[in-house]
């Protein structure tokens, strides 16, 4: 362990001291209120995956849509800023290269304007062909090519359509698949039926020359269909899908011309409804990309496209190293609801009072009060009740994002003039209680609604366990800490409901902790955020700090904790699926560590006591941690940058542990 004191010896705070730690949750808070937008939210940086700017790029380009020289000159810096030392360009910004993200960042590049010459671009492209040229690409990237002409359909995944049509009770329904993966292939589906690709101008023609090591016309894109460069291969093709692929194949180059119309309007239809439920938004920039592609080939320059493409500049984001393009429109209601519960932990809450009340006023108002006409036509679970990733008019209800914006709403009460309506409050419960799986525990937007054999059709090759929306630690413990609150707000009311599901949601966490005591995260870097996250969902449902799984997941934490009293864990647990430890302690890695410990009685130690100074002596004079390397993540590969993690929650594990020490 590191040579830390036991944690069963009690130890009063030490190294820096009280003063120090209290001084730094002081500047700590007043940094986070800082911070607070008009309307009420925070909001931050959500990049790191980059596969997104390049969408964003291409589609412009493909539009024939001009990007404002200014904003064009931020995304090349961005794209240099993240281009690896030997040229390639990482599944995210700190990956080894990916052919997929190295080839679409290269046409985007060109695309800005770069000149092939360009020593940047020179590297890029030399990387490109070291490791097979795009032939080698993981299918989104051949997909997306394929509609810039640089690429042939034949050698692409086949999408039809048709399956749209096949009867909803089948388990591989596409209607039953993971809600992002229904967003993506569905606008994916119409470009690959239609076989949607844009005119061949002299710079098409030079990138099809720098793409590739022979020429484009001769080569058959049908032989390396299947084809994929190791670097692009974290999800090798199972035997099944090459099964379905064939078939898909061979019914693709022959459609019934009857089935292929009704496919493609009930798909344009779905895409519409999806835009109108969300504002043009959508559900991520993935499909909205893709979306706004649909509207293009089908009414070049129409009004459609037009407020569509418009709409794509909600996910654009300046950032430090230039401009980039966000993971979701908005971070809003997320980071609103941790700064929050961070606030609330300091006895500096009084001090930041409007500060408080406006983003109360912000979470009620997220909070999705209307149904969604004809939800279950469009597949669609109903939102009525929940609270959104970003911003009320995007319109996906999350688990998590609902959980936490009721725990804050909770803890605002006091300070209120108007807090939230019981009856609000009952129905975000309801949704809550309505989107829990068979197995006790939360997904991320709705029920897991296929078999979990479905991953084998898994086609993305860089992503893992995204077919169905399977349960997750995550968000099981968020809605059991969220449940908690309620049954205590609520009396007698919903009892009976509340009791037998924070009773499966405790079961489903018990059945996921691994002999180590640990708990695998799968939106964070790793088994920290897995113990943050299950301690306290057991905690809320009742475990007390005695109970044996408790205290084997601290011990767990403990048998990592570093010599300097933090925690650093690299996102190689992710891909490798064991604690990998970075290489050095992060503050968000630390204070998720330190809250568990918290929770688990173990505030009074001196591995506590550590991990406080860690956070007190690395935080930044004004009050900010600096910017550590990402702790968000998703599918096990991407990872992604919560920028607001390390100024609220650092700031939330101090006040928790010196309010524990005091009590």
């Amino acid at each position: 362990m590191n040579g830390e004191t036991p944690a069963t010896q009690v130890a009063p705070m030490t190294g820096l001291g009280h003063a120090p730690v209290m001084e730094a949750i002081r500047k700590g808070a007043f940094c986070l209120a800082a911070r607070q937008r008009k309307d009420g939210s925070w909001d931050g940086e959500y990049g790191g995956p980059m596969f997104l700017l390049p969408l964003y790029v291409i589609c412009a380009g493909i539009t024939d849509q001009a990007i404002p020289d200014s904003l064009g000159r931020e995304m090349v810096k961005y794209f240099r800023s993240v281009q690896n030392p030997d040229g390639s360009i990482g599944l995210h910004t700190e990956a080894p290269g990916s052919v997929f993200c190295s080839t679409l960042s290269y046409v985007s590049l060109r695309f800005l304007g770069v000149d092939r010459d360009d020593a940047d671009l020179s590297r890029m492209r030399e990387w490109i062909h070291d490791h097979g040229t795009p032939l080698g690409s993981a299918s989104w990237g051949k997909a997306i090519l394929a509609v810039a002409g640089l690429h042939g359909y034949e050698g692409v995944q086949p999408v039809p359509p048709e399956l749209w049509l096949l009867p909803r009770f089948l388990p591989f329904h596409p209607g039953r698949f993971w809600c992002h993966v229904r967003a993506v292939y569905l606008p994916l589906s119409y470009l690959y039926a239609t076989r949607a690709t844009c005119a061949v101008t002299p710079l098409i023609e030079e990138l099809r020359k720098e793409l590739y090591d022979s020429p484009y016309g001769e080569i058959d894109f049908s032989v390396h269909l299947g084809r994929v460069a190791p670097e692009d291969s974290y999800v090798p093709t199972s035997p099944l899908l090459r099964v379905v692929n064939r078939m898909l194949r061979r019914y693709s180059c022959r459609p019934v011309p009857v089935l292929r119309r009704r496919a493609l309007d009930w798909v344009v239809e779905q895409i519409t409804f999806e835009d109108r439920s969300t504002g043009m938004i959508n559900i991520g920039p993935v499909n909205a990309v893709l979306n706004t592609l649909v509207h293009h080939f089908r009414e070049p320059g129409g009004e459609a496209f037009r407020e569509h493409f418009a709409a794509l500049e909600a996910y654009l984001y300046r950032g430090e190293e230039g401009v980039l393009m966000n993971g979701e429109n908005s971070t809003a209601v997320w980071d609103t609801a941790f700064a929050v519960q961070a606030l609330m932990a300091t006895p500096f809450a009084g001090e930041q009072v409007p500060v408080l009340q406006r983003a109360h006023n912000f979470l009620t108002e997220s909070q999705i009060l209307e149904d969604l006409p004809d939800a279950e036509r469009f597949f669609r679970h109903p939102p009525r009740g929940g609270w959104p990733f970003s911003t009320r008019e995007q319109g996906w209800a999350v688990t998590d994002c609902t959980a936490e914006a009721i725990r804050s709403c909770v803890l605002l009460e006091s300070l209120v003039e108007e807090p939230l309506d019981d009856d609000l409050l009952v129905e975000g419960v309801r949704w809550i209680l309505s989107v829990q799986n068979r197995d006790g525990g939360w997904a991320s937007y709705e029920k897991q609604r296929g078999p979990a054999w479905l991953e084998g059709l898994n086609p993305s090759q860089v992503f893992d366990r995204i077919m169905v929306d399977y349960s997750y630690n995550e968000c099981t413990s968020a809605c059991l800490q969220a449940l908690a609150v309620a049954r205590r707000k609520l009396g007698n009311r919903l009892r009976d409901e509340l009791d037998s599901s924070l009773r499966s949601g405790a079961g489903f966490l018990l059945r996921q902790q691994l002999p180590d005591g640990s708990w695998e995260g799968s939106w964070g870097v790793c088994f920290t955020i897995g113990v943050f996250y299950g301690i306290r969902g057991l905690v809320a449902a009742g475990h007390g700090a005695e109970a044996e799984e408790v205290k084997r997941a601290a011990a767990f934490l403990l048998r990592h904790q570093n010599a300097d009293g933090g925690w650093g864990e690299s996102y190689e647990s992710n891909l490798q699926r064991r604690y990998v430890k970075a290489a050095s302690s992060l503050a968000v890695n630390t204070a998720w560590a330190l809250m568990a410990l918290v929770s688990a009685g173990q505030a009074r130690t001196e591995a506590a006591a550590r991990a406080a100074n860690f956070l007190a002596e690395s935080q930044e004079p004004d009050g900010d941690w600096p910017r550590e390397p990402m702790t968000g993540i998703f599918n096990r590969t991407t990872l992604i940058h919560y920028d607001n993690y390390r100024r609220y929650f650092p700031l939330c594990a101090l006040a928790e542990y010196a309010a524990a020490i005091r009590a």
